[in-house]
Order: C-alpha cells, then structure tokens, then sequence
C-alpha cells in the first residue's frame, strides 16, 4: 500500500526552517567534497590509476546520504542542493502545489505549480 504524500501548511513549513538550514548547508558542502572526490577519480581513471578518496570524501559521503534522508524522510523534496532549493508539497484551491524556499529567505513566502518550478514561483 502506498502511503500518501505529506502536505504542508505555510505555518509548518516557515517552523522547520530554522532545523532545515543547517542541514541545507551541511548537503551543499558535503555534495562539493564529494564532486571534487569524483573528479579526481576520473582524473586518475585516465591514467589507469585506481584512485583513492580520502577520509574527508567518505565522510562527506555519508554526511550527504545521512543529511538527504533526513529531508526527503519529512516529505520535503530538494530541488537544488547547492542553493538549498526546497518543495513542500501542499494544497491551493484544489490542487496540488508547492510552496517554495531556499537558503537564504526570511521565510516561505511563494509556491508554484508541478509544471513551472522555480521559474514560475508566485507570491503567497
């Protein structure tokens, strides 16, 4: 049986700002140790080497996968890792919608459609 989608309310969402910010920030710099672990890896790779990561790239690895199910567990979907891009899935006048945040910003103050993303955030 599936289970169905959580929905937010703007209320819930702007209270789980403050606990998702440090999380968002955790992502964006573990996601950049770890593309810069992939990058030396390719790098090596066409030189026959094998390629070793470091600690700092294991650790950033599970940091990610750590920090990402934390997020997606709540229901919240992230869009953009390094601007700290986030949906909340919630309803508007019958339909579902998103409200829409990232790093940076006071609080949840637009939502957009499942066809227009980012592009077409409206204010609340």
């Amino acid at each position: 049986m599936e289970q169905e989608a959580r929905r937010f309310t703007v209320e819930e969402a702007n209270a789980l700002l403050s606990s998702l910010e440090p999380i968002l920030h955790r992502i964006r710099k573990a996601r950049q140790v770890v593309l810069k672990g992939g990058e030396r890896i390719r790098e090596s790779a066409m030189t026959d080497g094998g390629g070793k990561q470091d600690k700092a790239y294991w650790r950033a690895l599970e940091s990610l996968r750590r920090d990402l199910e934390e997020v997606t567990g709540q229901g919240i979907i992230l869009r953009d890792p390094e601007t700290g891009l986030i949906d909340f899935p919630t309803m508007r006048e019958g339909r579902e919608v998103f409200l829409c945040w990232r790093l940076g910003e006071d609080a949840v103050a637009f939502w957009h459609g499942p066809e227009s993303g980012f592009s077409g955030r409206r204010p609340l």
